[in-house]
Order: structure tokens, then C-alpha cells, then sequence
């Protein structure tokens, strides 16, 4: 005889096979199983790594004195700029060359360049090479890139020489374009107080720098909040901040400098002077968050900390020397 009860025993076996990933537990499935904790193991690991995470600490009284760095390497660039006249040019070069080398020295010893003492040896002879021509040849730029491309090439070369160092060339060749160009861009600056603008943008622009990045950190000594990043020691507040004021000295600046400067004209060139050392020592900040990330050790403490004003004003002299020839003129 058919059944024709919906519930009997087949039907429910016919249901059963219907969903065979369904857990079945007593007859039927009528007595829930306890249930598993099926949860991969992996979890337990990403909360470890969330939590190994280490925050940076901030130290004061270091803060300040790169704050101070920068103050000072400011007063300096603008004093020889001032006191350069048509037949002295050599005494502001000496100068430069002796921040040249400075910066040298502090960024060979923090980025680890491949073959660093050959590296080191081209890198002044071509700042040397840059000085020279910015000196005695004409008021251009373009002679003062071909030097930094030859002593790039110079350079390259050197690295490859050696077994050990030839496959670190081939990956770290940005960061030997780097150091190159940051050496030789002081040179612009001795071009710059051979135009008649020139001396005005350097204290314009070394101004607005300077003041940026010692507001920048001395406010991190006092309120480095809110944090950029957790593993760098920088906040947003003295990032702004210097920012803000670098502008606005530079602003004054150009109100009492005759013309084509104007507070707007000031203004401008102190933004563009505090963005630009921003950046590079913000970069200067998360590169060495990044080596230390990845388990690299240590450099010399004074060379790890100079770069980033160092860095920052040698891109300022080459936003100084751009907004004279597109800006200002």
C-alpha cells in the first residue's frame, strides 16, 4: 500500500541524502552534535603579530637638538650667501663643500651603499667637480647634471666591480642616485648668488626650511600626537605647525625685501622650502623605521639623524633655484 505520510521513514531518510555535508547526530539529526570550534589555527598567529607590534618611542631632548641641526645649517647657508660678494665666490664654496661632505658622510654611513668607500671617494670628487664649475663656468644648471649623471656613472662602475657588491648595485642603484644628486645640489646655491635674486631666495627659501623643521621638532619633543605612524617617531602636529610658520616667516620676509618680492612672493617660496624639507626628512624618518623593521643594524647615531635636514635643504636649493627662473623672474 503507498504511504502517504510525508514524515514517515523513508521520506526522512530521502531528506537526509538530499544535504549529505549536514552533520548527522542520534536518528535523524534530531540530537545536535556539540559544536567543533573549527577556527584555523592561523588566527592565533595574526593576533601574535598584531601584538608584537612596537610603538616608537619619541626622545626629547633628540628632537630638539635635530631641530637645532637644522636651525643652525639654515643661519649658515644664509650668512655665506649674504657675505659672498662678486670675487669671493670660493669662500662660500669651501662651505658648501664642507656640508657636502658632511652629508656624505651621514648618508653613505645610514643607507649601506654598495663598495661604500669607492662610493664615497667618487661621490666628493664629483661634489668637488660641481663646486669648481659652479664657480667658473656660466650661470647654468645643465653643466652641473651632466657632473651628477658622470659621477653616477663613475660610481655604478665602481660597484660592479667586485663580485660581492655587483647584485647590491643592481638593487640599490636609486639609493646611489641619491646620495650623488644630494651632494652635488648644493652646488646650485653658489649659482644662485650669482644672479641678483639669488642671495633674497636663499634667505627666503633656508628660512622657511629652517623655521619648518624646528618647529616641527621641538613640537614633537612637547606633543607628538597625532602619530604618523606608530613605528615612526613623528606627529602630525609639528608637521603642520612648522609649516604653517615657515610660511608665514617667509611671508614677512618678502615684505621688507624690495621687488619682485612680495609677502605673497614670500609666501610661496617659504611653502614650497618647508613642504620640500618635510618630505625629505619625513623620508629620511620611515626609511630607517623600514631597516629597522627588517631586522638591520644600527647606524652611527649622529649620521642617522643629520641626514634629514641635511637631505632637506639640498632639495630646498633646487626648489630655490626652479621658483627664481619660473617664478620669481
Amino acid at each position: 500500500m503507498p504511504n502517504d505520510d510525508p514524515w514517515d521513514a523513508e521520506a526522512s531518510q530521502k531528506v537526509a541524502r538530499m544535504n549529505p555535508g549536514r552533520p548527522k547526530a542520534g536518528f535523524y539529526g534530531a540530537v545536535p552534535e556539540e559544536d567543533k570550534d573549527d577556527r584555523p589555527a592561523s588566527e592565533d598567529h595574526e593576533d601574535d603579530e598584531f601584538e608584537e607590534i612596537q610603538i616608537a618611542t619619541v626622545r626629547p631632548r633628540l628632537s630638539a637638538a635635530i631641530g637645532g641641526f637644522a636651525a643652525l645649517l639654515a643661519i649658515a647657508l644664509v650668512i655665506g650667501a649674504h657675505a659672498t660678494g662678486p670675487g669671493s665666490r670660493v669662500s662660500y664654496a669651501i662651505v658648501l663643500f664642507g656640508v657636502q661632505l658632511l652629508g656624505l658622510l651621514a648618508w653613505t654611513m645610514a643607507l649601506h651603499p654598495p663598495a661604500a668607500g669607492a662610493t664615497a671617494a667618487i661621490v666628493a670628487v664629483t661634489a668637488l667637480a660641481a663646486d669648481y664649475l659652479a664657480v667658473t663656468g656660466d650661470d647654468a644648471l645643465f653643466p652641473l647634471v651632466w657632473v651628477t649623471l658622470g659621477g653616477f656613472v663613475a660610481t655604478l662602475v665602481a660597484q660592479l666591480i667586485r663580485a660581492g657588491d655587483r647584485q647590491r648595485a643592481k638593487d640599490s642603484w636609486r639609493t646611489t642616485l641619491i646620495i650623488v644628486s644630494g651632494a652635488t645640489a648644493y652646488s646650485i646655491m653658489i649659482l644662485l648668488v650669482r644672479e641678483p635674486l639669488g642671495a633674497q631666495a636663499i634667505l627666503v627659501c633656508c628660512t622657511g626650511a629652517g623655521v619648518a623643521l624646528l618647529v616641527a621638532r621641538l613640537t614633537d619633543a612637547v606633543f607628538p600626537k597625532p602619530r604618523i605612524a606608530l613605528q615612526v617617531p613623528r606627529g602630525a602636529t609639528g608637521i603642520v605647525l612648522g609649516a604653517m610658520l615657515g610660511t608665514l616667516a617667509a611671508s614677512l620676509l618678502g615684505s621688507y625685501l624690495v621687488l619682485p618680492f612680495t609677502p605673497t612672493k614670500g609666501a610661496v617660496l617659504g611653502l614650497v622650502a618647508a613642504v620640500a624639507a618635510h618630505l625629505i626628512d619625513l623620508a629620511v624618518n620611515f626609511g630607517e623605521a623600514g631597516r629597522r623593521l627588517a631586522g638591520e643594524a644600527p647606524t652611527f647615531w649622529l649620521a642617522r639623524h643629520m641626514q634629514g635636514p641635511l637631505g632637506g635643504f639640498a632639495l630646498t636649493a633646487f626648489a630655490a633655484y626652479s621658483l627664481v627662473h619660473l617664478y620669481l623672474t
